[in-house]
C-alpha cells in the first residue's frame, strides 16, 4: 500500500502544540516532507531550540506517523527557528537583527539580577540560541567580572564597536569602557545617550535573543530602554521575603504602564542546601515569590537556590551554568531558560496574526 502525502498531514495535524494551542501543521512546524514507498521522514520545526517539550512532541509525531497506513518506517528530526517578535513602527530599527529583546529587572538591588541574567544568556546559548548581553546597568556594571572579560572592546572602522564574547553569548558593558574603579557621576540624559550608543552602536549582528540587564528600581534607564527598544517581556526577580516582593510590585507596574508584557517571576536565594547534610535551610523565608506571581496574575518561573557555587561563579567569571550545568544549581537556571523562552513565543504568537500554514514537501 503506497503511503498518501494527505494521509501522513492529517495524521501530523492530531499532534498539537499546547503552548501556540495549534497543531502541528496549522502552526507550519512540519517541514522538508519525504515518502519512499513505507518510509517517511520529516522534520519539526520549533520556534526556540529551549522549547521545554522538545522530545514529546517529537514522540507524539512519530506515534502519530506510524499509525498511518502503510508506513513501516519513521525518521522525525527535530529543528528550531527562533521567531521574531512582531515589529512596533520606529522601535526594532535601533536592532534590525535582534529578534527578541529581553528584559531583566528587579524593584531593588541585591537579589540577584545580574546573576540572573547572565545565566539565562548562558542557558539560551547552550541550547543552541544565538544570544548577546547587555549590561544596562551604568552604575554598578557587574557584568565584567562575571563573565571574566578584561578587555575592551575595539571598533574596526572607527564608527561601530565589536560586542565582546564570553561563554558563548556577545556582551557589553559600559563597565568595558571606564575604568574600575571609576565612579560613574552622570545624570539622566547623559545616561541615556549613553545606553542609546551601546545599543545603536554596536555590531551586535543577528541574535536570537538579546538579554538586557537592567538596573533595579523604575528610573531613567529601565524607563529609557522599556520606551525605546521593543522588547519581548520582562523577567522579574526578587527574594523571598516581604520588602523584595513589595518592589518588585512596583517594578511590574511600571513594566505595564509601558504595555511591556511580563514573562514571569523568578525566586531567586529561595533556600540554602547544607553542602555537609544536605538540609534545606530558608534564610530569606520562603514561597514568596511563587505567592506574588499568583497575587499579581503572571507566570512563576521557578525557584534558583542559595549556593557558594553560583557566588563564586560570579566572581571568578565562570557562570555557574557554564561550570556545572547538570548540577542541581545549573539546572535552576536551564529550566528557567526553558521557561522564558516558551513564554516568548506564547507572546510573539499572541501578537501575531493567526495564519494556517499548509506543510508539503520540499
Amino acid at each position: 500500500m503506497s503511503v498518501q502525502e494527505q494521509a501522513v498531514l492529517t495524521a501530523m495535524s492530531t499532534v498539537m502544540d499546547p503552548d501556540l494551542n495549534q497543531n502541528l501543521v496549522q502552526a507550519g512546524m512540519v517541514k522538508d516532507l519525504r515518502i519512499e514507498g513505507g518510509k517517511v521522514s520529516l522534520r519539526i520545526e520549533l520556534t526556540t531550540p529551549a522549547c521545554p517539550i522538545k522530545d514529546k512532541l517529537k514522540a507524539d509525531a512519530e506515534a502519530a506517523l506510524r499509525g498511518v497506513a502503510g508506513v513501516d518506517t519513521v525518521e522525525v528530526t527535530m529543528s528550531a527557528n527562533v521567531k521574531r517578535q512582531p515589529s512596533s513602527a520606529g522601535k526594532d530599527q535601533l536592532l534590525p537583527g535582534v529578534k527578541n529583546v529581553l528584559l531583566v529587572g528587579a524593584g531593588k538591588g541585591g537579589v540577584g539580577k545580574s546573576t540572573v541574567a547572565l545565566n539565562l544568556a548562558c542557558a539560551l546559548a547552550r541550547h543552541g540560541a544565538s544570544v548577546g548581553l547587555l549590561d544596562a546597568d551604568f552604575y554598578g556594571p557587574s557584568v565584567p567580572v562575571m563573565t571574566g572579560i578584561k578587555r575592551q572592546p575595539v571598533s574596526r572602522d572607527g564608527k561601530v564597536l565589536e560586542p565582546l564574547e564570553a561563554h558563548g553569548i556577545k556582551v557589553m558593558s559600559i563597565g568595558f569602557l571606564i575604568e574600575a574603579d571609576q565612579a560613574l557621576i552622570w545624570r539622566g540624559p547623559m545616561l541615556q545617550g549613553a545606553l542609546m550608543q551601546l545599543v545603536r552602536d554596536v555590531n551586535w549582528g543577528p541574535l536570537d535573543y538579546m538579554v538586557v540587564d537592567l538596573p533595579p528600581g523604575t528610573g531613567d534607564i529601565p524607563l529609557s530602554i522599556a520606551q525605546q527598544l521593543k522588547s519581548s517581556g520582562a523577567v522579574l526577580v526578587t527574594t523571598p521575603q516581604d520588602v523584595a516582593l513589595a518592589d518588585v510590585i512596583r517594578a511590574k507596574q511600571m513594566f505595564d504602564k509601558l504595555h511591556v508584557p511580563i514573562l514571569g517571576i523568578v525566586e531567586n536565594m529561595s533556600q540554602f542546601i547544607c553542602p555537609h547534610c544536605g538540609q534545606g535551610t530558608h534564610i530569606f523565608s520562603h514561597g514568596g515569590g511563587r505567592k506574588a506571581s499568583e497575587l499579581m496574575e503572571m507566570p512563576f518561573l521557578g525557584e534558583v537556590p542559595l549556593e557558594l557555587s553560583i557566588r563564586e561563579g560570579g566572581d571568578h567569571g565562570l557562570p555557574v551554568v557554564v561550570s556545572r550545568p547538570d548540577g542541581a544549581e545549573g539546572q535552576a537556571f536551564m529550566e528557567l531558560s526553558r521557561k522564558v523562552a516558551q513564554r516568548v513565543s506564547v507572546e510573539n504568537a499572541a501578537r501575531s496574526t493567526p495564519s494556517v500554514t499548509q506543510a508539503a514537501p520540499q
